[in-house]
């Protein structure tokens, strides 16, 4: 990768923004600029038109930050090379070369093959002087042998004599006392027996309970995460959180457990058990919270680009949701982590056809008198391929 590449990279750039501005008016000209709506109406462009697509992540990388310092992927560069009308990424360059700029067909090789490329050079000039190394080794191989032999004879004697010194030793050496000897093994075995009780005694008096939660009107699993905090006295919360359709197993030496249980479309339940004669396994109902679940649907609703189902949607999300409504929408990336939306914009996210909006889950959802007033959803990301 050179300088001039870097250069190229935000000729791209510019080249991309302006393709896109001919048929389309984000909230703002600048690309560095785009977030949320903005880049998903971005990436369906991008997949109509050059048959590909970039991630939020690659997006938040390589065009909020310019210049950047280094080059995507070449698939990536291939790509919006493609969308501004370029074959390839080696196009794009000859049709921009800067002057005195020389541009070979070399330059598609990676660094590491043009490494290995100069390693197999290397190695063929090499070739005499290793062979010359190889034999001088061996020659000092077979002197060190002989220098072996040669001493042979000294190393039997020495051992002989340490031989008999030994046994004259072992010979003065008094006998123990057998019983006393025994005697020392079994009080050792003994402390390390205690030793291990006390330092595993939680574990081994501890029990494990599971449980398992169903759909208190469907009667089926529940198949949303689950958080789950575990109350104790005079101690913070501990949070787990449990895959959908999953059960919660605890461990634990304590008498009474207490848990809060909460879940995105269901009513918040709190449980208490004395654990002196609990069963081991439970079954926990989760009572559905039908004004959650109906902005879920309204909102994953896929209304084909029928403009009567649509204003119908916008219409029933507008009911359920408060005007106050706090809406958060969650991202994949240290760069631009959280966004927050008024009612109106949310609406209108949800009720754009995107393909986008096939991977629009939600995180957190609250009530209170009667209309949503707080959602904290997630558009995952499902290419992620250009790093």
């Amino acid at each position: 990768m050179t300088d001039l590449d870097l250069l190229h990279f935000e000729q791209l750039k510019k080249d991309v923004q302006a393709q896109y501005l001919e048929q389309h008016t984000p909230s703002f000209d600048d690309i560095s600029k785009w977030k949320g709506i903005d880049i998903i109406y971005f990436q369906e462009d991008l997949r109509k038109k050059a048959k590909g697509n970039i991630s939020e992540k690659s997006f938040y990388t390589y065009f909020k930050t310019s210049p950047v310092t280094k080059l995507p992927r070449i698939d990536m560069l291939n790509l919006l090379s493609i969308y501004t009308g370029y074959e390839s990424w080696y196009e794009f360059k000859k049709q921009h070369l800067f002057a005195g700029e020389l541009l070979t067909e070399d330059e598609n090789l990676d660094e590491e093959d043009l490494k290995e490329l100069e390693k197999t050079i290397s190695a063929s000039l090499n070739l005499p002087k290793t062979e010359n190394s190889t034999e001088k080794t061996e020659f000092k191989v077979q002197e060190n042998i002989d220098l072996q032999k040669s001493n042979t004879e000294n190393q039997i004697v020495n051992k002989n004599s340490e031989k008999h010194q030994t046994a004259d030793i072992e010979i003065q050496k008094p006998k123990k006392n057998f019983v006393k000897k025994n005697a020392w093994a079994i009080i050792t075995s003994i402390l390390i027996l205690i030793t291990g009780l006390l330092g595993f005694k939680d574990t081994i008096f501890q029990k494990t309970y599971t449980y398992c939660f169903t759909d208190a009107d469907r009667a089926v699993s529940v198949m949303n995460t689950i958080e789950i905090k575990v109350i104790k006295e005079n101690e913070s919360p501990i949070l787990y959180k449990i895959k959908p359709g999953e059960c919660f197993r605890y461990s634990t030496k304590d008498k009474n457990l207490k848990l809060q249980i909460s879940a995105p479309f269901y009513e918040d339940l709190e449980v208490n058990r004395s654990l002196e004669n609990a069963p081991e396994e439970e079954m926990i109902e989760l009572k559905p919270d039908d004004y959650k679940m109906a902005v879920n649907y309204f909102s994953i609703k896929d209304a084909n680009g029928n403009p009567e189902l649509l204003k119908q949607k916008r219409k029933q999300l507008d009911n359920l949701i408060s005007n106050n409504a706090i809406i958060y929408q969650v991202y994949d990336n240290a760069t631009y982590g959280i966004e927050t939306l008024d009612k109106q914009k949310y609406i209108t996210l949800v009720t754009t056809p995107t393909t986008s909006l096939k991977n629009l889950s939600v995180i957190e959802m609250k009530r209170e008198k009667g209309k949503i007033v707080s959602i904290k959803f997630k558009i995952a990301n499902t290419d992620e391929n250009n790093k």
